[in-house]
């Protein structure tokens, strides 16, 4: 058993990657595959945390910090892989295929994220310094900002599993890495069902500012799949 685990996936080449490589994948596993996923879910389904007393308490900040931390934590071990794997050299005995190209547009994803959430504008709301804002009038550049941050996050997320996948083939990665991956993406998926099912998809506007139906955003539907609001 031990044997078959710790063996390349493909019998007929060597795993022979070298310290630039196996250490990009690490960074970028420990990314794409740990933190981005764990900072969505924290963003999706916490931000009512438990035994939160919502809606009479209102704009818990942790599920926030949490994704803050989580992907931008991520981009900067994006940026370290990134180096590490630029800076490596010629390695013949990794198969040629369509990882590196996937690799890009999963970078470039990434960047797209961050300028959203650098551009996304003001806050607003009774909770800030001022009322009007952005985020609490929901005008249309934050409404681009919410469709576009949430359906690219979920897409890149997806094809950043595909690439470390396709990254696990091109270095014909031991059968224990292609185990121990695909069961922790089967668990954040099933994670994922499970607090859907559980109802834990409150809006963000209503998390931050309640329920009161004349509140400027909770005129409106809200965005994302699955998403639910509670009417006063």
């Amino acid at each position: 058993m031990w044997e078959w685990l710790l063996s390349p996936v493909d019998p007929s080449r060597a795993h022979e990657v070298g310290f630039y490589l196996s250490w990009h994948a690490r960074l970028m596993v420990l990314a794409w595959i740990v933190m981005v996923p764990l900072g969505i879910l924290a963003a999706r389904y916490f931000k009512v945390a438990p035994g939160q007393d919502w809606p009479r308490e209102l704009d818990n900040q942790a599920w926030w910090v949490t994704h803050r931390v989580c992907q931008y934590g991520a981009a900067v071990l994006m940026v370290a892989g990134l180096g590490l794997v630029l800076s490596a050299p010629p390695l013949v005995a990794v198969l040629p295929g369509p990882h590196a190209l996937m690799g890009w547009t999963v970078l470039a994803m990434a960047g797209v994220q961050i300028l959203g959430g650098v551009l996304r504008g003001t806050k607003g709301g009774p909770t800030d310094v001022q009322l009007r804002g952005d985020h609490y009038d929901m005008t249309p550049r934050r409404l681009a900002f919410e469709y576009l941050h949430k359906a690219l996050g979920y897409v890149a997320w997806l094809l950043a599993v595909v690439t470390t996948f396709s990254g696990l083939w091109q270095a014909n990665a031991p059968v224990w890495m292609w185990l121990g991956l695909g069961l922790w993406v089967l668990n954040l998926c099933v994670a994922f069902v499970w607090l859907q099912r559980q109802g834990r998809t409150v809006d963000t506007y209503q998390a931050i500012w309640g329920t009161d139906p004349n509140l400027p955003g909770n005129r409106r539907k809200p965005i994302g799949l699955g998403v639910r609001t509670v009417s006063k």
